[in-house]
């Protein structure tokens, strides 16, 4: 779905990469399961495809996302990898700068980095992190990556991290840096986020209680990017993330989705959890037959989604299942979508 037509959708996928230790499939079986994912995403035309990282519980599979998505660059030739996120206080920056320049090398320029302070409290505990300290991290962590990226010599002396006249001696093709999103799940962080010039990424199963206040996420974020007078462009857009699984029937779909969902669910590290049947109500999932999808699109769309993140592989999900709401999004639903895109601007040529 890679296209320069700006009233076109994008669609892309994002896993969590979450494992069950105690189930039949094993970690390196779940692994190159994603990487075969990540070659059909290739072929069937998604934008881009990224990857948790998650530390400490079985929630998530991948610790650093960064030689995952190297193995993945070897294997593909046009599909965009990154983080879905890297979490910055976790890390030195400049090392991340460094990991992640040798990906877009790589993949010959095609990191889209997500980034974001991450919220699991045993993940923080783990690193014997201090909460407290999340944003300070955050913040001078992102300032350190965005100039070791330009090729900056960085001398830094905080608390948290340091370095000495250092420069990277790789940096990332994409010039002045690969694309940047910040991951946010509080709704009032969407507006800030906006004004200072970066691309979201947005979750609104963790953030909003129901589908019709996604826009209201959407409207923020774009109120914050013309506040600062920034204009909107591919790259620096929402990304929204969604659990998804298509079919050919609402029934199929459940049959499918329905038990790999609540096991998902059950893995959850913090409080808020909707089951399948509480999130057909709140609607903040796409599952459902290919009409019931693409109606789900177009309200997206109306809301003002531009780039849609499907979140297909949970729950311990057969490969065949996966695959077949893969092409089912892209053969089926994508071209209901646009069709009903184009439609309007069609009637008009007409009556002229």
């Amino acid at each position: 779905m890679t296209t320069n037509n700006p009233g076109q959708m994008r669609y892309s996928m994002f896993s969590v990469c979450d494992h069950y230790p105690n189930m039949p499939r094993s970690g390196n079986d779940l692994l190159e399961q994603l990487l075969q994912e990540i070659v059909l995403a290739e072929e069937l035309g998604f934008n881009a495809y990224l990857v948790a990282e998650h530390h400490f519980h079985e929630y998530g599979l991948v610790s650093n996302p960064a030689p995952f998505l190297s193995a993945a660059a070897q294997r593909t030739s046009k599909i965009r990898l990154g983080p879905g996120i890297s979490v910055l206080p976790f890390r030195n920056p400049f090392q991340v700068a460094e990991d992640y320049a040798l990906v877009d090398r790589l993949s010959n320029g095609r990191l889209i980095m997500g980034v974001g302070s991450g919220y699991l409290k045993h993940e923080y505990e783990g690193f014997a992190v201090d909460p407290a300290d999340k944003r300070e991290r955050f913040d001078g962590g992102l300032d350190i990556l965005r100039r070791a990226w330009k090729g900056e010599a960085i001398t830094c002396d905080t608390p948290w991290f340091n370095c000495n006249d250092a420069r990277l001696q790789l940096l990332p093709l994409q010039r002045p840096h690969p694309p940047i999103h910040i991951a946010v799940i509080r709704r009032e962080a969407a507006y800030y986020v906006g004004k200072q010039n970066n691309g979201i990424i947005m979750v609104p199963y963790a953030t909003v209680d129901r589908m019709e206040e996604i826009g209201g996420l959407i409207s923020d974020y774009e109120k914050g990017r013309a506040d600062g007078g920034h204009d909107a462009t591919p790259e620096s857009g929402a990304l929204l993330a969604l659990h998804t699984y298509v079919a050919e029937t609402d029934d199929e779909a459940r049959d499918h989705a329905a038990e790999a969902f609540d096991l998902y669910v059950a893995t959850r590290l913090y409080a808020k959890s909707q089951v399948y049947d509480d999130i057909l109500k709140s609607r903040l999932a796409l599952f459902g037959s290919v009409d019931h999808v693409a109606d789900q699109i177009m309200e997206l769309r109306d809301m003002g989604a531009k780039h849609l993140l499907f979140l297909m592989n949970f729950g311990n999900m057969p490969a065949e299942h996966v695959h077949l709401s893969m092409r089912l999004m892209i053969e089926e639903v994508a071209p209901r979508v646009e069709a009903r895109i184009a439609a309007p601007a069609d009637s008009a040529i007409r009556v002229m």
